[in-house]
Formats: C-alpha cells, structure tokens, sequence
C-alpha cells in the first residue's frame, strides 16, 4: 500500500487544504502544504532502504481490478528506471513549496495545485498499466496548467494556453499508440508486462510507434516540437519553472525508455539512425538559442532542450550502458535546472530584473549576491560537465554509450555539450563580475532560510557525481532485462552501413 500512499496522500493533502473548514493563514497553509509533501520523501526513503536493488523485477506491486470491460486495472509497481524518479519528484515537490513565496495570492489553490501535480507525476511513474500511466500522465495538466496561467508573468495567459494545446495533442498521439497496442496484442488488457510478452509484426510495430514518439518528443520537449517550453519557463512562478524541468519533462523520457524501447524495440532499430540524428539537431539547437538570449530563464530553458536531446541519443543507442546512461541524465538535469530556476529566481527577486544586459557585478562580497552567485557558479559548471559533478557522469556515460552506435551523432552532442560552458560563462560572466552598477547598489540580503533549497540541490550534485554508483546500481539489472532477447542495435546499425540489413 506505499505505492498508494504516495499517489493518494499528496490528492488527499491537496483537497484539505482545498476545503480545509474555517480560516487558513497564509502561514498555516504553508505549513500544512509542506508538511504534506514530507510525507511522500519520508515514504519514499523508506521503499528505499526495502529496496532491493539486484532484483530487476518490478517491487512493492499492488493489483485491483478496477474497469475490466475495458482491460483498465489498478496494477501499481517500482524497479529501477523508476525509482530514482520517484525520489526525484518527491524532493522537488518539497523544494517547490518551500521556495514559494509566503505570501502568495489564492494559497489555498496554489497549494493544493502543487500536491495534485506531484500525485499526477508519481501515478505515471508507478503504474504498471499503460491507459493507468495515460491517466495520470493526462492528470498532471491539469494543476500546471492552472499554475501558469493564474501565477505566471505578464503573457501568463497565452503560456499556458500553448501548453494546453501542445500536451493535449501529445496525449492524443500517446493514447492512440496505447489502444493500438492493446487491440492488436488481443484487445483484453492494458497491462504493462502482458504487452510486452507480445511480438507484434515489424510494420505494425512501426505504424504504432510513430504516433508515440511524436507524442513523447512533444512532453520532452525535442526540436521542433520545443516552442511551448521557454514560453512556459519564463512566464511561469520559480517554484513552477523548478517543477516543469526538474521533474515533468521527465515523463516525456521515462516514456521512452518504458514504452519506446521496451515495447516496440524490433521497430526502434530501424528508427533509431533518425532519432540520433534528431537528439543531434535538438542539442545544437537548444545550446545555439540560449547563447543569445537576454533572459536568464530563456538561457536555462534552452539549455533545458538540449540536454534533452542527450537523453534522447542515449535511448536511440539502446546499449545497456546508454539506457543506464539515460536515467542518470534525468536525475542530474532535474537536479542542476532545479537549482539553476531557483537561484535566477533570487535573482529576479532581489533585483527586479532577469536582464543580463542590465545585471552587473552580483558577485560583489559586500553588496551583491555572493553566496548565490556562487552557487550559481556550481550549477554551470555541473551543466558544463565539469569532473566532480553528476553532470559530468551524466554526460559521459551517455556519450560513452552512444558513441559506438552512433559516432557522428556524439560527436555533435559532444560539440552542443561544449557550448553549454559558453552560454552559461556568458552569462555569469555578464550578471555576476564586474563592478556593480548603481542601481543596484542596495540590494536586499539574502536570507539563509532562502537559500536552504539550493544547498539541498547543490550536496546533491557534488554527492552523485562523486559517488554514481548509489545511483547507477539501482537500474542495471532491469536495464538487463529490459533488452534481454531484444535484437542487438549495434549488429543492425553494421549492417545496415554495409547494406547487408534487406538482403
């Protein structure tokens, strides 16, 4: 029943505090918000330490019937491609109510807007039924949505309209791919691993994958389906940007490991060349539009798109080592863009401004920002890749992975990896040296209690890329299983260069 606990406690929390009888302070409802989504973290360090890493089976599983004329049932489980994110969303939803402001307007919708997001994302990412992961992955759109278009910024409105539209096609295309699946294994379950004891005819697999990967390149977001993300960052709240890059664009490559790979991995071989190719495309892009942005949130979020693209190489790759790969650049990207978000959201708080044109000299050790442009100095370096940090592990096991498959694809990752030390020098470069201009002479100070959050993140990217492996070993035994009997990308990709792969 943990599973549960951690979909229903946080729906549960959101509708107290929706409906919570009498009056409820600001501060009260703070309270109770946060302590709600402790207890999700606490339920999660708990499965953790039950956890067996060695066993590639899925863990801790609940089934219930639940709509069996149509093959729906409530089949809930954990193993290691999803557990790190679990714990993941569990921390940021923590982090992301603790980080918002104490004095926000409508506290109670706000609040229980955020518990529901994090019940919709834990839903997805235990469910062990395709049209279940549907469902909460359809759940999640709900709250964001309402979260950007009621707190966002000054074009909050057409933001959050263009999320709507663009995850309301991407789940159209999803479902699709799931009924088709379903009808043609033989019309009778929507259960994850019965789907998968299926072998459907290479065509079909193809027919049926196309709309799934269109589907999930849009939530990720992949080039050139990315255009609703940096509207979505930069008129969204800190604590919302925080929420959506950290944890939500997760969805999108969790889809693609779980449902992609694993399900229509006979059809993936042969698309795999097109989706490196576009992994490629997607981080040169994403690296060339942050350099020249003005906005400190639009350089995070492009930045945002072209690591997505690394992951997206990674599942093309379909080697062991690059799925493995894979999920570790989830947890380090929702690590170092959650404390990136947070940290331009002090920024902006203290100075007004996201300007980077405008912004000087933040560095300052009497009047700046010094702690936070220090920490925000650990967060590019950790994106840049720089050894010590999990960016770094990240980023080489993925291109250590992809590179015999994919050589001419890495490499023009690796030169989109490159870039991400020039955007982001430029822009600490830009805000945080140099003298400090009058009129940000009298900045107001930072308070510890403002800074706890990012410390949280920054111990987290020193630890894991210190110490991979207490992450690593939790998903290689069901990245085992997950190809086992699956045909060997590599051997195809050999043959289809030598033109052997149709005679």
């Amino acid at each position: 029943m943990m599973l549960s606990a951690l979909i229903w406690i946080p729906l549960v929390g959101a509708i107290l505090i929706a409906f919570w009888p009498g009056k409820l302070d600001l501060i009260g409802c703070r309270f109770l918000a946060i302590a709600i989504a402790s207890i999700p973290l606490i339920i999660t360090v708990i499965l953790s330490l039950n956890f067996d890493p060695t066993n590639p089976n899925v863990q801790f599983t609940e089934y219930l019937p639940w709509i069996t004329g149509i093959g729906l049932n409530y089949h809930l489980g954990v193993d290691g491609l999803s557990f790190p994110l679990i714990f993941l969303n569990s921390l940021l939803t923590l982090i992301a109510i603790y980080a918002s402001s104490a004095t926000i307007e409508r506290s109670r919708f706000y609040y229980a807007l955020i518990l529901m997001l994090n019940s919709g994302v834990m839903g997805a990412f235990v469910a062990q039924d395709v049209l279940l992961f549907f469902l909460f992955f359809e759940l999640e759109i709900i709250p964001l949505y309402f979260l950007i278009a009621i707190w966002g910024g000054a074009k909050r409105g057409y933001a959050a309209m263009k999320f709507l539209l663009y995850t309301a096609v991407s789940g159209i295309l999803i479902l699709t791919s799931f009924l088709g699946l379903a009808w043609l294994s033989g019309g009778s379950t929507f259960d994850y691993e019965t789907l998968r004891s299926h072998t459907l005819p290479l065509s079909t697999q193809l027919i049926l994958l196309a709309p799934l990967l269109i589907g999930l390149t849009i939530k990720i977001p992949i080039f050139p389906f990315h255009t609703w993300l940096p509207d979505a960052h930069v008129e969204a709240s800190t604590p919302v940007s925080v929420l959506l890059a950290g944890v939500l664009l997760k969805l999108g490559t969790y889809g693609l490991l779980r449902f992609g790979v694993a399900l229509f991995l006979d059809a993936w071989v042969f698309i795999a060349p097109w989706l490196a190719t576009l992994a490629a495309i997607s981080a040169l892009y994403g690296a060339s539009c942050a350099i020249v942005q003005k906005d400190m949130k639009k350089v995070v979020a492009y930045s945002s798109i072209a690591h997505m693209g690394y992951i997206l190489l990674a599942a093309a790759a379909a080697t062991r080592l690059s799925i493995t790969a894979a999920t570790f650049q989830m947890v380090s990207h929702g690590l170092i863009s959650a404390l990136l978000f947070l940290l331009v959201g002090v920024v902006y708080k203290k100075t007004g401004s996201r300007d980077v044109d405008f912004l000087r000299g933040l560095l300052n050790p009497q009047r700046g920002l010094p702690i936070t442009g220090s920490l925000m100095i650990l967060g590019v370096m950790a994106s840049a890749g720089i050894p010590g940090m999990v960016g770094f592990i990240a980023e080489f096991l993925v291109f250590r992975g992809s590179f015999p498959i994919f050589p001419v694809q890495t490499l023009l990752c690796l030169v989109g990896s490159g870039l991400t030390a020039v955007y982001f020098l430029l822009m600490v470069n830009r805000v945080f040296f140099g003298r400090l201009t009058p009129e940000l002479a009298q900045l107001p100070r930072v308070l510890w209690s403002e800074r706890i959050p990012a410390f949280i993140l920054s111990m987290g990217i020193v630890v894991l890329g210190l110490q991979p492996h207490w992450m690593v070993r939790w998903n290689e035994p069901q990245v085992a299983v997950l190809l086992t009997g699956k045909p060997d990308i590599a051997v195809v990709m050999q043959q289809w260069r030598e033109g052997k792969l149709f005679k």
